[in-house]
């Protein structure tokens, strides 16, 4: 997540089944750290160079029938240098304010972790995943 202010830098993701709008992420290419894949995808997606990442915290999905675990490392960054692109492949970025954020459209894991990007200390939230329903199941949120 990319702060300056009252206002965040999402992209309006319009492609695939991630519609609605979202903070710039992506997957760690190996072996780089979680932190450079952060500032890197924050580059490719909006143009924008971050530092001084502050880690927010972890969402993951766990399925226990598949033993398999998905993580997502959230960050917060409000240093950054650069110019927005006008087009990237995944969504055009725009800042809103944080307050108008919750009014647009965002996927549930999504809307569910944005607030906690804005209080003190970290969060993680781990989801069970309910293969019978191919569904979000259980959900455990811990803030520290």
């Amino acid at each position: 997540m990319v702060q300056n202010g009252d206002s965040v830098l999402l992209l309006d993701r319009q492609h695939d089944q991630f519609k609605g709008f979202i903070p710039p992420g992506g997957k760690v290419e190996f072996p780089e750290s979680f932190t450079a894949a952060a500032i890197r995808e924050v580059k490719e997606e909006t143009g924008l160079e971050v530092s001084d990442l502050v880690y927010k915290g972890l969402y993951e999905y766990v399925n226990p029938e598949r033993n398999d675990r998905y993580m997502i490392f959230n960050y917060l960054s409000k240093s950054f240098t650069g110019e927005l692109l006008e087009h990237s492949p995944e969504g055009k970025p725009v800042w809103v304010t944080i307050e108008e954020a919750y009014k647009l459209p965002m996927m549930d894991s999504i809307r569910r972790r944005f607030p906690l990007f804005f209080e003190e200390g970290t969060f993680e939230v781990q989801v069970e995943w309910d293969n019978e329903r191919d569904q979000e199941g259980k959900m455990t949120v811990r803030r520290t």
